[in-house]
This record gives structure tokens, sequence and C-alpha cells, in this order.
């Protein structure tokens, strides 16, 4: 694996042993470097990404040098190699390197993967687009799986940092997989480890998820699965939420980037947070399909999501399930109100009912927050009547 630029190791004893699985994948060059020449070696040498081994490290060493990371562009990876203690919101976490060497490459060309995407946006967008702008953990949606008096812990962890989706069975929590765009998995208590076992056997068959988080709690759970962001933290709640932070931030920010290309595919026409048209294009497509609708025959029918104007996160959420679960042949956009509009095209007043009704279940099981303050949308449906126009179709205006 040849790479734009060297990778850095910081270490206190040279070279640490983990680096022999870099070059059993030939990724080339790699240099190391001391924990008091670190953020020097990284400034003049412009790395591809940055190892650092958490053997001896000195306690503010990688403090400092997450910070100056942090600030660079594009993304440069951090992984920390068996951390102790709790980590920097940009250090990766990399646990038991020794008995799974291998999986140091896969993390770390997983992480490549982000950073070269988002060399594209920058380079796309003729401009800069930084993780300082948006923190993309605000709009991080994250699937907790548990059971017992650990799982209200780490639903409050978690939930305060981001949006959670609770799910007590494996079987829920494959239909939330299948139905929502999940930014991590967290694996917590209740399950044997055969179920465990087998969940992950699945994850790591289907492509979809391959490059998940999946943040397993679990003492006997051996990271040997072909999941590159897999990882084994243990410790109590606040722990694990913060050590969980930074593949969670990741993957989050890689969805961010992965929209805003299909922005710029579509010409500026979706909007970049959410996925739907911008309101400029919708106004537009809807005046198209209620003239044609009109003038041809068939139906048209308009659902308007609103939501609780003291929870923001509520709505873009809402409008990410909307855009995710749409019909191919429908659209909508996310008003500065805060309301979703969806446009449901060759559909009468049931039909419209019956997808409501289908993404408002998806959204009411998000809890932002607090653990208990819920996305419970607000539905107004219309049908397309012979003597409406495009303004007065639209439920609420």
């Amino acid at each position: 694996m040849s790479l734009q630029g060297p990778i850095i190791v910081v270490s206190s004893t040279g070279l640490p042993a983990f680096t022999a699985a870099l070059d059993e994948a030939r990724t080339f060059p790699l240099i190391d470097t001391t924990w008091s020449d670190a953020s020097r070696a990284v400034a003049k040498l412009q790395p591809a990404a940055v190892l650092v081994d958490m053997q001896q490290a000195p306690e503010s060493g990688l403090s400092t040098l997450a910070t100056r990371i942090a600030a660079m562009q594009p993304y440069l990876p951090l992984i920390a190699i068996d951390p102790e203690t709790s980590l920097p919101e940009n250090a990766i976490p990399l646990s038991n390197s020794a008995k799974n060497s291998d999986r140091l490459a896969a993390r770390l060309r997983a992480a490549l993967r982000v950073r070269t995407l988002h060399a594209t946006v920058m380079r796309r967008c003729g401009g800069r687009m930084t993780i300082a702008e948006t923190d993309p953990v605000r709009d991080a949606t994250v699937l907790l799986i548990g059971r017992g008096a650990g799982y209200a812990a780490l639903s409050v962890a978690l939930g305060e940092r981001m949006g959670l989706v609770g799910a007590l069975s494996i079987e829920a929590a494959a239909k939330h997989l299948n139905s929502r765009d999940i930014d991590a998995i967290v694996l917590g208590e209740g399950f044997s480890v055969r179920v465990v076992e087998a969940f992950l056997t699945v994850l790591s068959e289907d492509a979809r998820f391959r490059n998940l988080p999946i943040i397993v709690t679990l003492q006997s759970v051996v990271p040997t699965y072909d999941l590159p962001n897999l990882e084994i933290i243990r410790g109590d709640p606040a722990y694990i939420a913060v050590n969980a932070l930074p593949l969670i931030r990741q993957h989050s920010f890689e969805t961010q980037l992965s929209r805003t290309l299909r922005s710029i595919d579509a010409g500026g026409l979706l909007d970049p947070a959410t996925g739907l048209l911008t309101q400029t294009a919708f106004e537009r497509d809807l005046a198209i399909a209620v003239r044609e609708t009109l003038s041809q025959g068939g139906g048209l029918a308009v659902a308007r999501f609103a939501f609780d104007s003291g929870h923001p996160r509520a709505q873009l959420d809402g409008a990410r399930i909307v855009s995710r679960l749409m019909r191919q042949m429908d659209f909508g956009t996310l008003r500065e109100d805060g309301s979703v509009i969806a446009v449901f095209a060759e559909a009468d007043l049931r039909l419209a009912q019956s997808i409501a009704r289908r993404f408002s279940s998806v959204m009411r099981h998000t809890s932002h927050g607090k653990r208990d303050t819920r996305a419970e949308p607000e539905v107004t449906l219309a049908s397309l009547e012979p003597s409406d126009t495009a303004q007065r179709v639209v439920p609420g205006t």
C-alpha cells in the first residue's frame, strides 16, 4: 500500500513491534520519531497518517499532538495503539495490537479512505472543508444494542453526545440497520458470546456494514472478524463513550463527505446536510409535478412532518430518514421552519398515510440529548385537488 505521504510512528522506544504488520502489508514509507519531536515532524513531513505507541507515552504528549493534527487538512488519521486512558476526540483507538497485528493495516486502510474522500471533496469544492465547521458527532446516530443495568448508563453516556437508537434484541437491531443510516454500533451486555459472534459474522459478510465502527463491551469476544473498525472497549460507560467517539466521528465525517459529493454530482440541487432537494429545487419540481398531474391525471399526495422546535437535531435526523426511505419517484425538502415536506407521486391519500406511518415509526426510535427525548413528528397529509396550486397543496401553508 503505497501512500501520498509517509506514515509517522511516534514512540518512546524506536519502531514498535506493531509496525511489523505494516511491513507485511507493504505499507511505506514509515518514519519513526520521539514524542518530543512528534509535532515538528508532523508539520514538516505532511504525513498521510500518524500512529502513536501509547506504551510509556508522556501524559500531555498525545493531547498536544492531537490538537495540531485536528487542525490539518485534509483529514489526517491519528491512531493510538493500545490506549489505557481516555483519548482525545480525534485519536482512534486500536487495542490488543500484539494479538491481532493484522488489524492495524485494515484500520489504517479504512482511515486513509476517509482522507482520500476528504481530499476529493476539497478539490471538487475548490476550497476548504473542515471538521471544525460542523462537528460530525452532532450529526451521528449510534445503534445501542443491549439489556440490563449497563444499557441505561451507556444510553445516557452516548445520548449526551449524539443521536441514539436503542435495540433490546439483535432482531430489532437488524431492522434499524436496514431502515436508516447508522454511524456506529455499540454492543452492550445481555447477550451470550455465541449470539454476539453470530451477529458480527453476519455484519462482516455484508458489504454495507463492513467498515462500520462496531464497539463491543463484552469480555469474551475476540476481534478476529473482517471488520476493520471493530474495537473492544471495556470499562465504565463514560470511558467507553469517550474512546468510541473518534471512530464514530470518523464515520460520520465520511458520511458527510459522501453527501457532499452527491450534492456536487447533482449540480447543487441536493442539500448536502440531508440528501433532500434544496428549497429552490423542491419548489420548482413541485410546480412541475402539480402541473403535470392536473393535466395528465393521476394522484399526488404531500406530507408535512413537523418536529419540536426545541430539538433541531430531530428535524435534521427526520429529514435524513425521509431521504433514505423515499421511493425513487418521490422528493422532499427540509424547510427553514424545521418541517420536512415529502411529495409522493402517483399516490392517493391512503397510500400516503401508509408511507408516512412507516417514516414516523422509524423516527420515533431515535432519542436526542436526554434518554427519553424522542423525535415524534406531527404529520399532516393532503392530496392534490383539481383547484389546487403548488402553494396550496402543501399542508400548513
